[in-house]
């Protein structure tokens, strides 16, 4: 690995997460909050020389590091390894107790106990989702281009969580660490040859 700081960035709310809805792969934009949420975060890091961003193809997190971005012209990446995890045939259901309609009535497992968790029916598991975000870390972080560089990602919920577990080699069961992180919350990542340092994790700038 070679020397460079990532900040790992939470996409701002949407009308999904505010409803408790579960949204996967479905691509929904951000509300007005999600923006607010997005152009405070910009606020908090305007300092900050981005060498280089990379995104999740889905709009809310594209958005999200477009915001953050502003003006300045800085190489753009969309990834789809950093997508968020394929929740396939209960995207779009709600998961809040009061209008819970998800079939499977051990679905919270996905939250509470991720070992315990039975992928959705034409979904993904957590392995596969550490599989491919643990893919996009190592190219990151091995190509010769990115050294000594300060690098946005913007990504979601459990991919953020993929990413992190895949680098500190966590088990499914502590998959969610201390927590899901709040919408456009940061972690900050220094990488050396001798590894990787979390400086931040889940810092939030409203």
């Amino acid at each position: 690995m070679f020397d460079m700081t990532v900040y790992v960035v939470r996409h701002g709310e949407t009308r999904y997460n505010k409803a408790h809805l579960l949204q996967g792969e479905v691509d929904i934009e951000l509300n007005e909050y999600g923006r607010e949420l997005a152009r405070l975060t910009a606020e908090g890091l305007k300092d900050i020389h981005f060498d280089r961003v990379f995104s999740s193809p889905l709009c809310r997190a594209r958005e999200t590091a477009r915001i953050i971005m502003g003006d300045r012209d800085i190489p753009f990446t969309e990834d789809a390894r950093i997508q968020e995890i394929s929740l396939g045939e209960y995207e779009g259901l709600c998961f809040g107790q009061e209008n819970y309609n998800i079939p499977d009535p051990d679905f919270m497992y996905f939250f509470s106990a991720p070992e315990r968790y039975k992928t959705a029916p034409k979904g993904e598991s957590f392995e596969e989702v550490i599989a491919r975000t643990g893919a996009f870390w190592e190219e990151l972080t091995h190509d010769p281009e990115n050294a000594g560089k300060t690098i946005l990602v913007t990504a979601h919920g459990a991919s953020i969580r993929g990413l992190l577990s895949y680098i500190r080699k966590t088990p499914i069961s502590g998959y969610w660490g201390t927590g899901l992180f709040k919408n456009c919350a940061v972690a900050i990542l220094k990488v050396s040859p001798d590894g990787v340092e979390t400086v931040e994790e889940g810092k939030v700038y409203y």
